[in-house]
């Protein structure tokens, strides 16, 4: 039995960490991988017209959106394993009728039935119950790097697989990647001895409401359905314009993506530690959103040489990788105590809307008005985050931290405002049935030692 304050991962908690996170980058890949490719084998298809095409990169979202947070629910009730399970299963169902399609509308059905399997609040649930408090933090941050990371290959692996095996063999590729997450389900991910509801992992209805009403959250909620919409849109876009502008076959593509998302990888960094040592994120989130608009309108007026496109896609992906490393964070800081999880559902939501609408609304632009009117309606998008980032408020810098509570400081009347007062401490919320405070801390007033001294003094201080 591991010592449950001890400060390394046990070795149960590595593999669950590591199995979950290649479970999401397994299914983010098979999301992903059409991306780059799909406006640009996509119209081989019969049927298939560009705003159809847009349809088919999006509509994963669509089912995605509303069946994240129920599903999420049912784990609650049946358990987190069986819910994986199927969401899988219909992810890989999904896959395999992409692949048999021989028109557009079997490529979207299939697209929507991908989505339909929506486990990541399971997945989420899943690492709670298998992760100590002090740990859970760090095993969430592997899940994180590990979707950023399949996006990355997704987009050079997917023109590569699709130029050797075509389009359908693109979406086999994608079904066995889900059989092999259900294999890491059943032999590598430990089973959890029980499974608890947490209000930093999983949606709690008490919390929905004052999650939905939170003016910092919503700006949030706003910036991550226009950055996912616009990253639709953009890939209706700019496949094309490198094959009908700057003469790139299709083929070729891979090496553009790679180069850009490698540059960009390095390129992010620096703001994101000036962004959190500075403490000034919302500078860096404004200038992030400010760069993705200026280079819409570059791809616009200048987008029509190789180098100009590969220099575009560059700055965009650098731009995109920041801010979608940056706003999960800026959710956990600006969420209440306690509401984390509700708020990342939300979240989450907004995400999957916006992926649904870019592809749908970039498509119907191709087709009603060329490419150069995708890039002027993704640039009307940022425009209107920028207008409504700025009005944000500074993050406040701060670490959510669920303490479990003594059956003693349980009884404790305002124990939450007490802690409250705590300089150091901006907010504490208890929950009675789950016998524990979440409490948000800025860790430069105060540290985590002298916190759960305050919350469960030793025996000798209770009774003085």
């Amino acid at each position: 039995m591991h010592d449950l304050h001890s400060e390394r991962m046990s070795g149960s908690e590595t593999r669950a960490a590591g199995g979950l996170a290649l479970v999401f980058a397994f299914r983010m890949l098979g999301m992903f991988m059409v991306l780059p490719v799909l406006a640009t084998y996509g119209m081989d298809l019969a049927g298939a017209t560009p705003a159809l095409i847009g349809f088919a990169i999006g509509a994963y979202g669509l089912t995605q959106a509303f069946l994240q947070i129920p599903f999420g629910i049912i784990s609650d009730r049946i358990g987190r394993r069986p819910v994986i399970y199927i969401g899988l299963v219909i992810f890989a169902l999904g896959s395999l009728l992409a692949a048999h399609a021989d028109s557009i509308w079997g490529v979207i059905a299939g697209r929507v039935l991908q989505g339909a399997g929506a486990i990541s609040a399971a997945v989420m649930a899943l690492l709670s119950d298998l992760t100590r408090e002090q740990h859970r933090t760090k095993a969430m941050a592997t899940i994180g790097m590990s979707i950023g990371v399949s996006f990355a290959v997704a987009m050079v692996v997917g023109p590569l697989v699709t130029r050797m095996f075509g389009l359908s063999g693109l979406f086999i590729v994608t079904a066995v990647m889900a059989l092999v997450g259900i294999g890491l389900i059943a032999f590598v991910v430990p089973s959890a001895s029980s499974h608890f509801t947490h209000r930093e992992s999983g949606v709690a209805r008490q919390a929905l409401l004052p999650t939905l009403k939170h003016p910092d959250l919503l700006r949030l909620d706003v910036g991550i359905f226009v950055l996912h919409a616009i990253l639709m849109a953009s890939f209706v876009a700019l496949p094309l314009a490198l094959v009908e502008r700057a003469g790139l076959p299709k083929e070729q593509h891979w090496w553009v993506y790679l180069t850009a998302l490698l540059v960009s990888f390095f390129g992010m960094i620096p703001f994101i530690i000036y962004g959190e040592k500075k403490r000034k994120m919302k500078r860096v989130l404004i200038g992030a959103v400010a760069t993705l608009m200026l280079t819409e309108l570059f791809f616009w007026a200048f987008g029509y040489s190789l180098t100009e496109l590969v220099v575009g896609t560059v700055v965009f992906f650098t731009a995109f990788n920041l801010l979608e490393a940056s706003l999960p964070s800026l959710i956990s800081k600006v969420s209440p105590a306690g509401g984390k999880g509700t708020a990342m559902g939300v979240y989450s939501t907004s995400q999957f809307l916006g992926a649904a609408l870019g592809g749908i609304l970039g498509g119907w632009l191709f087709q009603h008005g060329g490419l150069n009117v995708v890039f002027i309606g993704c640039a009307g998008l940022l425009a209107i985050w920028l207008a409504i980032a700025v009005t944000m408020r500074e993050p406040p810098y701060v670490t959510s931290l669920r303490l479990p509570l003594s059956p003693a400081a349980l009884r404790e009347a305002a124990l939450a405002e007490r802690l409250k007062a705590v300089p150091g401490v901006t907010d504490a919320v208890v929950v009675a049935e789950e016998a524990a405070i979440y409490i948000k801390l800025d860790t430069e007033i105060l540290d985590r030692a002298s916190l759960e001294r305050l919350v469960n003094p030793a025996p000798e201080t209770c009774q003085a």
